[in-house]
Formats: C-alpha cells, structure tokens, sequence
C-alpha cells in the first residue's frame, strides 16, 4: 500500500515549506510625451516633405473659406508646461514631479525577506505569502501597507509578470532558497503618496533602479521594459 501526499493546496500552491514572496513593481506611467528622437524627426520631416511634392491642391477660394472658420472674438494663449521641473534640477528622487517623459518605480529601504543579518536593503514593496486566496491578493496586501489605501493603483493581470529563485547569503534571515514573484502595479491620477513602513523611498527610472541592484541588474534590465 502506498501512502500519497497531495502535492497542492485548493489554490495550487505548493504545501512544502518553500517560502514564496510578492513584490510589486509599482510604476508611474510618463505623464508628457517622450522626445523624438533626432533621426525620428528626420524622417518624419523627410516623409512630410516628399507628401507635399504629391498632395492634392485646392482651390484659393476653398482655403480661404477654411481659414476663417473658427474665428470669433476669442482667443487662447496656450503655454506648454516645462519638461524639466524643480524636482528635476535638485534630483529629488522622492517626488512623483520628475522624469516626467520616463516611466517612475517605487523602491523603499528597510527590512526585506532574505536579507542578509536582516539589515535594511533597497527593495520593492513584498510581503512573505501567508493565507492569502492568492499570490495577487499578497501582492496587494503588500503594496497596500506601504502606501496605506489601493484606490489610486491598479493592478496589471492576476498572473505576475517575472519570478527568481533567491539564495540567500549565509548570514541572512532565511536559510533557504525562496521564490519572489513580481507584480506590476500602476499609479493612477496621484502626484503624492505617503509612504510608511520604511526608513527611506525613491521614485527612479529604469536606468537609476539599475544602481540599487547591481547583482542582478540583467534580470531586471529584461523584465522592465523601459
């Protein structure tokens, strides 16, 4: 007679004592558009010129009826808003007000699960997978105490986006190797969040969340996009 264990839990979990972290890449989205890049606009400037050597042209009487559509005794000055600002010029990487042609993540520093002697590390938001009905649920619950209330996120798809295998270092809090599951997360219509459950907080780029991470820099270089 044999004696069979099962092997997952109703959720599809696995029941052995390999600890499972959700951390959540929690981003904000570029608020003014990118610039063009200098061959870009080349081409651009080339296609439009090679268009208007073919284009269709209209009757004198026709455009100038065109022309005085619209005019009226009113008129908008329209100034456009700078692409650097304030944060930009002091590099205060805890304003959401910089890099505003660039995509923004959240790093906080303090205790972290796997750390080594359990001294704070650079880290995205994470909590160890405990009860929760799913491992999007831990992301939120996560997410959640750093930034206090949920209502101005919102989560990219219930399946997480990457996952690693960590092995801790000797002197660190967990002995075992651990899967940390990554979630994305987006800001939505918020300039401010107050920050809890953490010594410190920036908001970086891609390029600049590259320096928190130098050992493993590629991972992340090929889950982040941009």
């Amino acid at each position: 007679m044999f004696l069979v264990r099962p092997l997952l839990t109703r959720r599809g979990f696995s029941t052995s004592t390999e600890k499972l972290v959700a951390s959540v890449l929690f981003e904000r989205l570029p608020v003014v558009i990118p610039k063009i890049d200098p061959i870009v606009y080349a081409f651009q400037e080339f296609s439009f010129r090679w268009r208007q050597q073919y284009q269709r042209r209209y009757p004198d009487e026709f455009l100038d009826k065109s022309d005085a559509r619209g005019k009226g005794d009113y008129q908008i000055d329209y100034v456009p808003a700078p692409r650097v600002t304030e944060a930009d010029k002091n590099n205060d990487r805890k304003s959401l007000q910089r890099a505003l042609d660039r995509r923004l993540y959240l790093l906080i520093y303090g205790t972290a699960y796997g750390a080594p002697s359990g001294n704070p590390v650079w880290h995205f938001p994470e909590k160890v997978y405990e009860s929760e009905d799913t491992m999007r649920k831990c992301a939120e619950s996560a997410l959640n105490s750093v930034i206090g209330d949920l209502s101005n996120t919102y989560f990219v798809g219930n399946a997480p986006m990457a996952h690693m295998v960590v092995h801790p270092k000797e002197d660190s809090s967990g002995s075992t190797p651990f899967k940390k599951f990554f979630f994305k997360s987006q800001v939505i219509a918020k300039n401010k969040f107050n920050i809890g459950k953490c010594e410190d907080f920036v908001w970086v780029t891609k390029d600049e969340l590259m320096d928190y991470f130098p050992e493993q820099a590629e991972f992340f270089n090929k889950m982040i996009i941009s």
